[in-house]
């Protein structure tokens, strides 16, 4: 199972979304739910260097407000961490379903 996590500028957990791929259709789940919340669109996209978010952004023709300069997404990497830390006292989640619904409240 991966995670997907979106954080904004204040560090505040946007959404939690679990996949059982890292891929472009994972990747676009997250991003179309995002701008279906947000009233004001971003002007800037961190991620890592994983392409699926670039294959994404560029589906929604959005790629121009994509940035993977080296430790920028630091902030959403150092949000997993109290996730991860519930995660292994339940010592891993049964199916991504569950891990869901956990990390939704």
């Amino acid at each position: 199972m991966y995670l997907w996590c979106a954080v904004d500028g204040e560090d505040d957990v946007l959404d939690v979304l679990v996949k059982k791929r890292r891929n472009k259709r994972a990747a676009l789940k997250l991003l179309r739910k995002l701008r279906q919340n947000k009233a004001i669109p971003p002007t800037k996209i961190v991620t890592s260097k994983l392409r699926s978010y670039g294959a994404a952004l560029r589906d929604l023709e959005i790629e121009n407000l994509h940035d993977t300069t080296n430790r920028l997404n630091k902030r959403s990497e150092s949000s997993h961490v109290p996730i991860r830390r519930r995660e292994r006292k339940l010592q891993r989640f049964k199916s991504h379903k569950s891990a869901q619904i956990f990390l939704s409240i």
